[in-house]
């Protein structure tokens, strides 16, 4: 009961009605994922929460992928074929799907690596809530019943070899595949094993929010071994998918003055926090290059987007707005690859695993 109303309270305080920041960010409310609301002289966090630190640790090193590689299921040849099945049957279906596992893979990956622990409905040791249930993934990631149907045909044809995080990493490539027509194609390299602890607490500790300004992005990306060209690369995603209102800006300083009219009439007024709008107002179940004109329109949903106007990333961002010999679409491939290399577990032990079912540890 306490979890939930906790919940509750967190997306109560990330909503406030139609409350928006002016001056930007300025501080971080629980790690980036509530606004922050104006006073006289400034700003705070609402209902007595402490501002974050914007600063976590030192870099880490880049992922290294050890004990990954390509092909690794020889004992079962055709796993791939079958996740890419079971991916191209979702996104048939409904194209949105497709964002949901490539955003799933993301949130899975910075938070305890990638483990497949976003998966879990109750964790090792704890009895905490999973990740799933945290303010950043409650009533709002998807896909899980994909990978579910995924696992399930995998098991069929190979027992206990496929593991829930290669699974994954697979559907991310493969909804990355179709949604782009073919455009960003890559081989994922495989051998990770399962995790079998996973902790909502932690999710807005190690994920990037919506209203993280751009060296809380930074930090966030290298607390993973992401540089900032990663961090760019990657938000590319937001070409995809969907924002609940309760974290889309809709009167920043610049912003697009008829996007902002029509997120107004959409998000606000009695629209709720978990409505949901398009985060690519233009192409938004194409995965391409527009979300980087959108950044230099100041056409973007989320503060974390419109930080990548700054002078330290436009140079990047113009590049690929340009769209310049598909440049964005070979690094956001390399940029994906190099994600699921995070903190990958390679060999079985207490804390990894390949899982039977990927919502339950064995």
């Amino acid at each position: 009961m306490a979890a939930k109303l906790g919940a509750l309270i967190i997306t109560l305080l990330a909503f406030l009605g139609s409350v928006e920041c002016q001056q930007g960010p300025g501080i971080l409310c629980l790690g980036g994922w509530v606004r922050p609301v104006p006073i006289l002289g400034g700003l705070i966090c609402p209902g007595g929460l402490r501002p974050s630190p914007k600063f976590f640790k030192r870099p880490s090193p880049a992922p290294s992928g050890a004990g990954l590689r390509v092909g690794y299921y020889n004992s079962c040849p055709n796993a791939e074929d079958i996740v890419r099945k079971v991916v191209r049957d979702a996104v048939d279906k409904e194209p949105g799907m497709g964002a949901g596992l490539i955003r799933l893979f993301f949130h899975d990956c910075f938070v305890r690596g990638c483990d497949a622990s976003v998966l879990l409905v109750n964790s090792s040791g704890s009895s905490d809530p999973s990740e799933m249930f945290g303010p950043p993934n409650r009533e709002s990631l998807r896909g899980f019943g994909v990978i579910d149907e995924a696992k399930a045909a995998l098991e069929a044809a190979c027992p206990n070899v496929v593991s829930c995080a290669d699974i994954l990493a697979f559907a991310a490539r493969d909804a990355s595949s179709f949604l782009s027509n073919g455009r960003v194609n890559f081989a994922m390299p495989a051998g990770r094993l399962d995790g079998r602890v996973s902790l909502a607490s932690e999710t807005t500790d190690r994920l990037p929010g919506p209203f993280s300004d751009l060296e809380t992005l930074k930090n966030r990306f290298a607390a993973k071994g992401l540089n900032t060209n990663d961090m760019v690369t990657l938000s590319g995603a937001h070409t995809l998918g969907h924002a609940r209102c309760m974290f889309v800006s809709t009167s920043r300083p610049g912003m697009n003055a008829t996007l902002a009219g029509e997120l107004r009439q959409r998000c606000g007024g009695g629209g709720g926090g978990n409505s949901s709008v398009n985060l690519d107002y233009k192409t938004p179940d194409v995965l391409d290059s527009q979300y980087f004109q959108n950044v230099k329109d100041n056409a973007v949903l989320l503060d974390s987007d419109a930080a990548l106007s700054a002078t330290e990333t436009a140079a990047l961002v113009d590049t690929y707005a340009a769209g310049l010999g598909s440049r964005w679409e070979m690094e956001f491939a390399a940029a994906m690859v190099k994600m699921g290399n995070i903190e990958v577990k390679t060999s079985p032990g207490a804390d990894a695993e390949i899982r039977k079912k990927c919502s339950i540890y064995n």
